[in-house]
């Protein structure tokens, strides 16, 4: 069972991308999805996370405002909206569910459980 990621693509600085995750019932059904990326040389990094109600996020400093992470339950998916992409944000971004509880755990992969393959965005300069 695997998260599947889409959405990546190159665009030009201060342009928007949109990145969805869709995720099989079961695995929707767990607490917590999250968004992780890793760029070329670099340990992945914790993105976004939000809860299943939708009622906790959290996001690292350096997208706090551009990005916005959401899930639509009904359609078992979840979305991260990137806008004012910076080169920085140039990264294999990867979405993935745990359950998870106490937002302090967010932002440590080992406690996700599933993942998806990665979809690539290139913000060029």
């Amino acid at each position: 069972v695997q998260l599947q990621a889409s959405g990546g693509g190159l665009v030009q600085a201060g342009g928007s991308l949109r990145l969805s995750c869709a995720a099989p019932g079961l695995i929707f059904s767990i607490n917590v999805m999250g968004w992780f990326r890793q760029a070329p040389g670099k340990e992945r990094e914790f993105v976004a996370a939000i809860n299943r109600s939708g009622s906790i996020t959290d996001y690292v400093d350096s997208v706090k405002g551009r990005f916005t992470i959401s899930r639509d339950n009904a359609k078992n998916t979840v979305y991260l909206q990137m806008n004012s992409l910076k080169p920085e944000d140039t990264a294999v971004y990867y979405c993935a569910a745990g359950d998870l509880y106490g937002s302090a755990m967010y932002r440590d992969s080992r406690k996700y459980n599933y993942w998806g393959q990665g979809t690539q965005v290139t913000v060029s300069s």
